[in-house]
Order: structure tokens, then C-alpha cells, then sequence
């Protein structure tokens, strides 16, 4: 059995979505100790129970330690089954980061699956809905499986109840290169709220076209039926030739809509500015997939802690080595070997 200090790292929540869809890949049992030791609260939240409830259920697989609070956890994979599976978190914990965990083991299984999972879509500390269909799926697609995901509801934080759905067609990952994103073929930006006044969005929106220098054409404001909210995003998104980078900013009780817009943009022009194909949260997501297929590159910007700690778990269950190397003009290559 694989034995993983959760404190190690980044100490979050990823170590344990990334360590059981690893195990259910590769059948080796592993337990994680001092599970999200680095946080304020350390300990499973719901959303990871949940995550590793559906490891569960779609992999036949055992599990101790598995409830809110644990700080540690054994999880012994079974056989992957393909299916319809339906997963709610309860909370507006986040329904992306449980769909990370059962990915990767779906997308290698021997036949299409479908997932309904309800709970938060947009909401902190978590990729939104509209990063995970424009950004990373296009990316997974490329690499032979395919995967179509609908939003048919918003869900925000703290009241949750959003809802999507995914439809998995698996395939062999394949290796791929993404060392360049090609020109710049359009921006946009969405200040989405519901449940809360118009003037927040408006003031988001009006400092993303005064510091970027959109039109209003390309920046705008969309309401939401009030019974999705209360919540506001953000949006921001890039789209090249070869990838689509979107930034995203939440609204929060005592941060001003100019804090959070001015936050957003900030980011985005970091990207723009450089010439990397993948930001640093889409970077977290390829090293999976890209280490899977056992082959690829991708260029990013300057790898973060998580994308750092997500290598460091992987190579415990993979035989194959991932590493960044620094480039010229500041980029970084990631290379799969």
C-alpha cells in the first residue's frame, strides 16, 4: 500500500482526489495521512467525502476513515464500472473537483458512462463550470476519449444546487503537445449574478473595460433567476487557435465589485502578457491526463504549489517522470518521459 503525507506540499484537497484516481487506474491501494493538514480546517470537507464516495461507487472500492473531518484515509480500489451515476455533494461544494476524481478512471474504462452532479458550479477555491467545458475538456478531447459537459443550472456558494451533466465516450489517453497557443482570436468578459442588486455586476463589468480596453460588445452584465443565487462571477476569457484561458473572480461579503473585477483583470494580464499555452489552473489539471498518456508536453507560466504537489503524488503510482524546465522569456516546459 502506497503511504501519503497529506501535509507535504500544498497540503489540500487535491492530494486525495488525485491519490484514488491514480489508485483506481493502477489497482495499488494507498492511504493518505494528515489529510488537508495545511488548511484552516483541516480534515475531509463534504465535497471530498463526496469525491471519494463516487471513487467509491464507480471503482467497487473500500474505504476507511471515509467521513467528514478524518484525517486520515485508506482506499483499497476494485474494478472500474462504467454507467449512469448521479452524485450530490449537499453543500455548493464543488461539483468540478468531484469530477476530477472519477474522470480519469471513466475515461480509461471499456464503455461511455453518464454523470449528473449537483451541487456548487461556481463557487471558490474550485475550477468554475465554464473552465472545465471551454478550457480543459477541449484539451482531453484531443487526446482520443471524448467528453461533453451541459451546466443546466448555476450553483454558488452557500447555497449550492447546481447541476451538471457529463457524458464520458472513453478512449486511450494519447500524448500531445501544447507548446504554443497561437494568436488571439477574441475576448470576453461576464459579470454573472443572481439574488443580488444589478449595480455589483455593472461596477465589475465597467473596470474590466476601463482596464482592459474591452467594448461593451465583448464585456457585459447577465442576470440570473433570482432562485440560482445569491452569487456573482466574474469571467474573464481569452480565446487562442490552440486553447481558451478563462480567469474567473467571486464576489464576496466585504470585498468591493472594483477589489474583485481589478483582482480578475490583474490575472489576465499576466496571461496575455505572456506566451505560455496554459495558465497556472489549467496546468494543475493537464498533469493527470498528460502523465496518463504517458507522453506530451505543455508550456505554462510559473508552476504553482499545487501543480507541484500533484507531481509528487503521481510519481508514487507512475513509472513515468514529470518535471517543469524553465524557458526563455520566463515560460516553463512541462515533459512527460
Amino acid at each position: 500500500m502506497i503511504t501519503i503525507d497529506g501535509s507535504e506540499g500544498e497540503g489540500g484537497g487535491q492530494v486525495v482526489r488525485n491519490a484514488c484516481a491514480l489508485s483506481l487506474v493502477t489497482g495499488k491501494a494507498v492511504r493518505i495521512e494528515n489529510v488537508r493538514a495545511r488548511r484552516s480546517k483541516p480534515g475531509l470537507m463534504r465535497q471530498h467525502v463526496t469525491a471519494v464516495e463516487a471513487a467509491c461507487v464507480i471503482g467497487n472500492a473500500e474505504c476507511q476513515g471515509l467521513h467528514v473531518g478524518s484525517s486520515a484515509l485508506s482506499f483499497m480500489p476494485g474494478r472500474v464500472v462504467p454507467g449512469e451515476y448521479r452524485f450530490a455533494v449537499g453543500t455548493a461544494g464543488s461539483t468540478g473537483l468531484v469530477l476530477q476524481t472519477v474522470l480519469m478512471p471513466l475515461l480509461l474504462a471499456d464503455a461511455p458512462s453518464r454523470l449528473v452532479l449537483e451541487g456548487g458550479t461556481h463557487n471558490m477555491l474550485a475550477p468554475p463550470f465554464d473552465f472545465i467545458a471551454k478550457c480543459f475538456l477541449p484539451i482531453i478531447n484531443r487526446m482520443g476519449p471524448k467528453v461533453e459537459a451541459r451546466l443546466v443550472r448555476h450553483g454558488f456558494y452557500p447555497r449550492g444546487g447546481g447541476r451538471i451533466e457529463v457524458d464520458i465516450s472513453p478512449a486511450p489517453l494519447r500524448p500531445i503537445d501544447c507548446l504554443e497557443r497561437g494568436s488571439l482570436m477574441g475576448v470576453s468578459g461576464q459579470a454573472l449574478f443572481a439574488g443580488l442588486p444589478f449595480e455589483i455586476a455593472e461596477r465589475e463589468i465597467n473596470v474590466v473595460r476601463r482596464d482592459l480596453g474591452w467594448s461593451e460588445r465583448e464585456a457585459c452584465v447577465r442576470e440570473l433567476p433570482d432562485d440560482q443565487g445569491p452569487g456573482n462571477i466574474l469571467l474573464l476569457e481569452a480565446q487562442f487557435e490552440h486553447g481558451t484561458e478563462i480567469v474567473s473572480g467571486f464576489g464576496q461579503l466585504g470585498v468591493t465589485a472594483e477589489r474583485v473585477a481589478k483582482k480578475a483583470v490583474g490575472r489576465m494580464f499576466g496571461f496575455l502578457e505572456s506566451n505560455a499555452f496554459a495558465g497556472p489552473y489549467l496546468a494543475d489539471q493537464l498533469l493527470l491526463p498528460f502523465a496518463l498518456a504517458g507522453g506530451g508536453s505543455f508550456t505554462t507560466v510559473k508552476p504553482s504549489q499545487h501543480s507541484l504537489t500533484a507531481i509528487n503524488v503521481i510519481g508514487q503510482f507512475l513509472d513515468g517522470r514529470l518535471g517543469f524546465a524553465q524557458q526563455p522569456g520566463g515560460m516553463h516546459l512541462l515533459r512527460v518521459q
